[in-house]
């Protein structure tokens, strides 16, 4: 049985890329720092993912065990003999993960200094097999011969997790809630070794066109209903509930075709306009599908990120101004972000939100284009005037 050893056994980890490889007849090895999780994984060797659709279904997870990060020997161990890695942490989280690779990267140098190892980039973050070359790097020897042994595979995450309650968690801390979609899209020109004989694997060759369609279409539908829905309603607690407002599900719908308009402009060997398009229409139903339990709380926080200079909505606008096209929608969609103001199940704001209207908002429109979604004054003239007058046409509605 071939064996891969994923890092982080969260969302992503347990309910996606640890549910492929298993489906497909390999053995799972979990590496995380959560004790009960692993200690449960080891107990029962299998774990069940809840999919949330049109009918819910469950799905047993075989062939899994776990290990503690905490035990460096035995996850050395472990990834010196793994036929493929996957890291499915967050990036602050890759420091702490970088040594425990290295070290079973020299394991197996020693015991072949011919046998390459693949590992699955399982984030969206742009760029990100340069940010993990950097930090394997760091920890590596020097004469180490990591672009001929290591494959980085960048990938473009598209399944949805919902968030647990408390009560879902303690019913069983290994089930995981997943929708039905389940396909990987990722680098086919990043592996050293053949590519998994995995279902539910999608290799690109324009890896960079990918990353964009995910963040460019996916993520900024995302911010499109949650800051449009919240400033229709701010009583809204669901996406669902958003999207079943006409006006706000042909208004996303627009924005995103729009952003999808620019897309086949900067790739046009690889998208085709109609093909967006059906993504799109496929997106905004998984988006509201009601059994996700999506909260436009979760999808709409952490503004200073998500209003960023490379982020879904000016990362979109600013590829648009490139190729001399419109982008109105997304501009409109980016402003509302600056009013959204939506709370957890506790009635509180996200901590980053509660910074950006204190630090930003509270200073002007001006400064929050220019310090927070880095436009510059001169250059982008047409855009500040333009949101200056979407954000008084937002503030009369508002009173």
């Amino acid at each position: 049985m071939k064996k891969i050893v994923i890092f982080g056994a969260g969302k992503i980890g347990r309910s996606f890329i640890g549910q492929l490889f298993s489906m497909s007849g390999y053995e799972v090895v979990f590496v995380d720092i959560v004790e009960d999780i692993i200690n449960e994984l080891n107990r029962r060797g299998s774990y069940n993912v809840i999919i949330k659709g049109d009918k819910e279904e469950v799905i047993e997870i075989r062939n899994v065990r776990g290990v503690l990060a905490t035990d460096k020997e035995k996850t050395a161990r472990e990834v010196s003999t793994a036929d493929i890695l996957a890291s499915c942490v967050e990036n602050n989280a890759l420091p702490h993960i970088a040594p425990l690779i290295a070290a079973g990267l020299k394991k197996r140098y020693e015991r072949d200094s011919q046998l390459p190892l693949d590992i699955i980039i399982a984030v969206n973050m742009r760029n990100a097999s340069e940010f993990f070359y950097r930090e394997l790097k760091k920890v590596l020897d020097e004469d180490y011969p990591i672009d001929r042994l290591v494959g980085l595979v960048e990938t473009s995450i598209g399944k949805m997790v919902p968030i647990m309650t408390g009560e879902d968690m303690e019913k069983d801390i290994l089930q995981i809630f997943a929708e039905p979609y389940n396909d990987l899209i990722l680098d086919k020109k990043a592996f050293k070794n053949p590519i998994p004989d995995v279902r539910g694997l999608c290799p690109k060759e324009n890896m960079k066109a990918w990353v964009d369609r995910k963040l460019y279409i996916h993520n900024l539908g995302h911010a499109a209903i949650a800051y449009l829905g919240y400033l229709y309603d701010s009583s809204f607690v669901y996406v669902y509930e958003a999207l079943a407002v006409e006006e706000l599900h042909k208004k996303t719908r627009e924005t995103m075709l729009q952003s999808a308009e620019i897309l086949t402009r900067e790739y046009p060997k690889e998208f085709m306009e109609i093909d967006l398009e059906r993504h799109v229409d496929s997106l905004i139903k998984r988006i509201g599908n009601r059994a996700l339990g999506d909260t436009i709380y979760r999808i709409g926080r952490d503004l200073i990120r998500k209003l960023g200079p490379e982020d879904r909505l000016v990362g979109a606008i600013m590829l648009g101004l490139r190729h001399d096209m419109d982008v109105d929608l997304i501009l409109y969609a980016l402003v509302s972000g600056f009013y959204f103001r939506a709370v957890d199940e506790n009635g509180n704001m996200y901590e980053r939100d509660v910074e950006f209207v204190d630090k930003h908002f509270s200073r002007g429109i001006d400064h929050i284009l220019l310090h927070v979604c880095g436009f510059d004054p001169r250059e982008h003239e047409d855009i500040f005037k333009k949101c200056r007058q979407y954000a008084g046409e937002i503030e009369k509605s508002l009173i």
